[in-house]
């Protein structure tokens, strides 16, 4: 099958023509036709993932998958061959992944039917940004004419997350450049753009004593933490706490993404009844995997897809 991969570390994402997997008691094979660019996949590729994942090289990219279910192994009950599911990859070790042409999930985690009107394009830049989204508006729980900072608002799980804090009534202050990322934020719902260079400055004149939560899904810790009123709420996605919350009685949590398929099967159905809106800036044939790679590290406005 064709297969993005890297053999080693510090070794470049290249094609690759690779076994096809078979899947094991409990598994579905998939033929992927869409997945996306993660911040994952940057750590993976990068080596930072060492001590936490074994590596199985040669490691194909991607966590991000929608395709078709075309073989299933024993114990397999939740889906049947000929299904059109999508998905996060949550295996044990770091080897297979959506930039290839088949790749072996578990039928019970991280795996969710697509329902009429998603699509596998949409489907393959939804789930692992999705959940991330979801799962840290959801850890900070904003009522509805709060005010929260979302910092990193024009990534991919930042766009995901301007629109579900919009949606639960909250006033949403997102980090966005003036020009085209101000103009993509608000789009989604942000009511308020400042500018990450000016941060501090731009946050104290729309929120003086300052915000009731905030989600730090990049940019500084710490001038985010700053920026939180007494009593206020954090969510990190790179693991940051700030390192006296009880000072100023901060409540604060790291969030890792749950793709439970209760989670996928809510977001897809925020997509197809007009809810959410996937945030696709550019798609790439799997051929070109590397330069979605490269553009992706140099920042984008919103998801960056790949087909397959």
């Amino acid at each position: 099958m064709r297969a993005m991969a890297f053999s080693g570390f510090g070794e470049p994402l290249v094609p690759a023509d690779l076994p096809r997997p078979e899947p094991g008691p409990g598994e579905v094979l998939v033929r992927v036709l869409a997945s996306s660019v993660n911040g994952f996949d940057l750590g993976s590729l990068g080596g930072f993932l060492k001590g936490a994942y074994e590596y199985e090289f040669p490691v194909v990219l991607g966590k991000d998958f929608a395709g078709e279910v075309t073989a299933t192994g024993s114990e397999v009950t939740a889906v049947d061959v000929g299904d059109q599911v999508f998905g996060v990859v949550m295996r044990p070790t770091l080897g297979q992944g959506g930039f290839a042409e088949y790749v072996v999930v578990n039928a019970e985690y991280g795996l969710a039917r697509i329902p009429d009107g998603l699509g596998h394009a949409r489907a393959g830049a939804l789930g692992l940004a999705g959940t991330a989204a979801l799962n840290a508006v959801d850890s900070v729980a904003p009522r509805a004419g709060e005010t929260v900072l979302i910092s990193g608002a024009t990534g991919g799980v930042g766009a995901y997350a301007v629109q579900f804090a919009v949606a639960r009534g909250a006033t949403v202050i997102a980090t966005a450049a003036p020009g085209a990322q101000a103009a993509f934020v608000t789009a989604l719902g942000a009511a308020w753009t400042v500018d990450p260079a000016d941060l501090t400055a731009q946050v104290r004149a729309v929120a003086p004593d300052g915000v009731d939560t905030a989600l730090h899904l990049a940019g500084d810790g710490p001038t985010v933490a700053r920026l939180l009123a007494r009593g206020g709420r954090m969510a990190s996605t790179v693991h940051f706490t700030p390192d006296e919350p009880a000072e100023r009685d901060i409540k604060a949590t790291t969030v890792m993404s749950d793709p439970n398929p209760a989670t996928l099967t809510r977001l897809a159905a925020d997509v197809t009844e007009g809810r959410l809106r996937v945030p696709i800036a550019r798609t790439y044939p799997l051929a070109e995997a590397a330069q979605a790679v490269t553009d992706f590290t140099a920042g984008t406005l919103g998801k960056l897809a790949v087909t397959i």
